[in-house]
């Protein structure tokens, strides 16, 4: 597939609503796209991958991964989200950067890859469900590729490795307090509870600080409580959101948070852990050899569930994601597939 090819798809792509969890037509498109290149995709879902040529079990896996799902179009669009459009050097469209831009150049590299020998198994895969974490999206599909060593997920990342990713957690809090008339001096205002803990989570500083992704970081970000003006409230329910660096797991968080707090804690989940890879990991050495810029990043990416290496790395901005009129530029995907050649190409890593 050439780049020219490459681009053509995103805008078929584009004009394809693939909003997360309703991504089927889009799926249809890249599953016929490999036939046409002369792979034997698997699906699972709405999930398509293909590995470039029959597995070898003595060489280490590497997994190509980007999304094919898009957020909603919010209402402050101005082109036809759907309608992919090229002024200047920019594609616009609802996906295009987020991240149209990383799947096509991913698909290029893995059918040039495919036309030689490497070192390692190679696997393509266009995902779903990624802007939801939906459990039918890459965590389904993950028991099915067998055991894979390196990863690399398409995220719009300037090109430049993003070797930290910041994991999540949302944390449903409830402060008990005691009903009562709030005339009368009775009850205990779980609101009031609710205050000492909320001040912590506001103030508290873990000990563990990242070099590439500096602290755990903690907002609460709602509150509810209380049924009419003269009952005291019994409860006062908040929610916080915590992201993690990688000096912590996620299950630890949750224990340290709970041993410091009154109120009873409840992760929402605990598998959207942070991530990190080595800077002496070939894949980045090649990477800085080629001027371009480690960084750790405070998204999240597909990486939060994949339990061994990986690295995001695509073409385009994130400030650009979720924006209205959406884009990227068609020589960030060419530079993309030049720049994914060279790190992938004869690559050795450790099985």
């Amino acid at each position: 597939m050439t780049v020219e090819q490459a681009i053509e798809l995103l805008k078929r792509l584009i004009a394809t609503p693939s909003v997360s969890r309703n991504e089927s037509a889009a799926a249809d498109i890249v599953e016929a796209q490999m036939v046409s290149m002369g792979f034997k995709p698997q699906r699972k879902g709405n999930n398509v991958w293909a590995e470039a040529w029959k597995r070898d079990e003595s060489k280490p896996t590497i997994l190509l991964d980007a999304h094919i799902d898009t957020v909603r179009p919010n209402a402050q669009w101005v082109r036809d989200p759907f309608a992919p459009t090229v002024e200047g050097d920019r594609l616009y469209g609802l996906g295009s950067n987020d991240t149209g831009g990383s799947l096509v150049a991913m698909i290029a590299v893995f059918s040039q890859l495919a036309t030689t020998e490497q070192p390692y198994n190679l696997i393509m895969l266009a995902s779903a469900e990624e802007e939801v974490t939906g459990v039918n999206g890459v965590r389904a599909v993950l028991p099915e590729l067998g055991k894979v060593d390196f990863a690399i997920v398409g995220e719009p990342t300037g090109m430049n490795p993003a070797v930290a990713e910041k994991g999540l957690l949302v944390l449903d809090c409830v402060a008990h307090g005691v009903a009562g008339h709030a005339a009368r001096e009775e009850g205990v205002n779980a609101i009031y509870k609710a205050l000492k803990d909320i001040e912590w989570f506001r103030t508290h500083c873990f000990e563990r600080v990242s070099p590439l992704l500096g602290p755990v970081k903690m907002t609460v970000t709602g509150v509810e409580a209380g049924t009419q003006h003269n009952v005291v409230p019994a409860e006062c329910r908040f929610m916080v959101d915590v992201r993690v660096n990688e000096c912590y797991q996620n299950v630890e968080m949750v224990e340290l948070i709970r041993e410091a707090v009154e109120c009873d804690v409840t992760p929402r989940s605990t598998h959207l852990n942070s991530s990190a890879i080595a800077l002496d990991h070939p894949a980045v050495v090649r990477l800085v050899a080629k001027g371009r810029t480690p960084f750790g990043s405070p998204t999240m990416s597909n990486q939060a569930v994949m339990p061994f290496t990986t690295l995001k790395l695509g073409p385009g901005d994130s400030a650009r994601s979720h924006t209205a009129d959406e884009y990227i530029l068609i020589s960030e995907i060419v530079e993309a597939v030049e720049i994914y050649v060279a790190v992938l190409d004869k690559l050795e890593i450790e099985k």
